[in-house]
């Protein structure tokens, strides 16, 4: 395994440039005939460069990823096509994860296994793998779950070697899937690893039709030089230590349009950071409308390794608190009316840092939030609050539901039809951001 260890984050500009670097290390396959299996969606980019420099053709592996209830972000394992199924079972049972409960999370995710399937490849079949040296790409490592169902299904089809190529993941990475694969293949293994995205400048997230059109420009190579996404908006971007305690620095993200209307702060979910890509997106959306956006991790890289701590709602609304109250002391944030956006974990920190907060907090945001953490706070929660939901995320929604019934300000609950707890599908997140801007212009001008 090559690896280069870095303290820096931000490795790779996105995921072709992450791409076009791992076939740099992938060269010596080159005419020895490899096939390229990317994991959807955000392997095919990478994919995509690797099965161009190599001139191999370029397929999908479909798998996904089996979350915990109530927790999605929490992977227990993972299904793959071929009927392929891989559970931790020490995670299941650490969680207390009923066989029921399971089956039914399967289920769902093996509908949407096939549904991607379709969209894919429509009636074609998979690219044969018999013999053959399969490279499962994808645009990094976190867990492995994904990755080992993918090996186990593509020895299950006969490939002849199965080698793991990615441009990121853990220190160790290839100690704990050496026995899944014949060779791991990993650029870069940075210390400070607490999700992908942490590791791009540009992680958005993509589509259905970002899959099918790069599969399409993999079998015309002619068409395989595309252009990237436009220009960003324009923003000041400043990177932020922020003291939240002694001996405490906390890192953040701000990010300032001209003349900003107000400042978002955002709590991240379990097993996210600041650099959350899809935090990131809303907060863009934001910037575009005029809002300043802080985003910072609610954890030191010590106290993240615990996950004890991930779920400390007390601990996290406290950090949330101790930067509110940083932010009202800078010079250039100090007029702003302040607003919460949080995700999962960090909305249940949010309703309890409004509820410490009172008035000085002008509106609260959740996405796929867990109320029932914060229960014994929500009467308290005075700033106007929007609850979105994913129509698909029945339990959550259930939660939300009952949660809107204790909240005793000003409150609506967003459905996104036919989202999930992540909002994967495709405009489910920009429909978040128009719902989060709609809420900040109204609650914070």
């Amino acid at each position: 395994m090559s690896g280069r260890r870095h303290s820096r984050l931000a490795l790779f500009e996105d995921r072709r440039d992450a791409g076009r670097q791992l076939a740099q290390a992938l060269l010596r396959f080159r005419g020895s005939d490899p096939l390229i299996l990317a994991l959807p969606r955000g392997g095919v980019p990478v994919g995509f460069e690797v099965a161009a420099a190599l001139g191999a053709p370029l397929d999908v592996v479909l798998v996904r990823k089996i979350g915990a209830p109530f927790q999605p972000e929490f992977g227990i394992g993972a299904i793959a096509e071929g009927g392929i199924r891989f559970i931790r079972v020490e995670d299941v049972e650490m969680i207390g994860v009923s066989e029921s409960e399971l089956d039914e999370i399967v289920a769902r995710e093996s509908q949407e296994l096939e549904r991607r399937a379709r969209a894919y490849r429509g009636e074609l079949e998979p690219l044969p793998v018999e013999g053959r040296t399969a490279i499962v790409v994808d645009d990094g490592v976190a867990t492995g779950g994904t990755a080992v169902a993918a090996a186990r299904a593509l020895r299950a089809r006969g490939a002849g070697r199965v080698i793991l190529a990615v441009p990121v993941a853990p220190p160790g990475t290839a100690g704990r899937l050496g026995d899944e694969f014949d060779e791991v293949i990993c650029l870069e293994e940075p210390h400070g690893f607490f999700g992908i995205g942490q590791f791009y400048v540009s992680f958005g997230q993509l589509g259905d039709q970002d899959v099918i059109d790069l599969l399409s420009a993999a079998q015309a190579p002619a068409a395989a030089g595309g252009s990237d996404a436009g220009d960003p908006p324009a923003v000041e971007e400043r990177a932020v230590e922020i003291e939240a305690g002694p001996d405490l620095v906390l890192h953040g993200d701000l990010r300032m349009p001209a003349a900003p209307a107000g400042l978002v702060i955002f709590a991240h979910g379990s097993g996210s950071s600041r650099l959350s890509p899809r935090n990131r997106e809303v907060a863009a959306a934001l910037n575009e409308a005029g809002m300043a956006t802080l985003l910072f991790d609610l954890l030191s890289d010590a106290e993240a390794a615990s996950r004890t701590n991930v779920f400390d709602i007390d601990l996290l609304s406290a950090r949330l608190v101790a930067v509110t109250r940083w932010a009202s002391e800078r010079p250039d944030l100090s007029g702003l009316p302040l607003g919460y956006f949080g995700a999962s974990t960090g909305a249940a920190a949010a309703r309890c840092g409004a509820a410490e907060l009172g008035e000085r907090i002008g509106a609260v945001v959740s996405r796929g939030g867990r109320p029932d953490l914060a229960a014994p706070r929500l009467g308290e929660v005075s700033a106007p609050t929007l609850l979105i939901v994913g129509g698909a995320d029945w339990q959550v929604l259930e939660l939300n539901e009952r949660a809107a019934e204790q909240l005793r300000c000003e409150h609506e609950t967003a459905i996104v039809p036919g989202a999930t707890h992540l909002f994967e599908e495709p405009g489910a997140l920009e429909r978040v951001a128009a719902l989060a801007g709609d809420w900040f212009r109204r609650c914070l001008a």
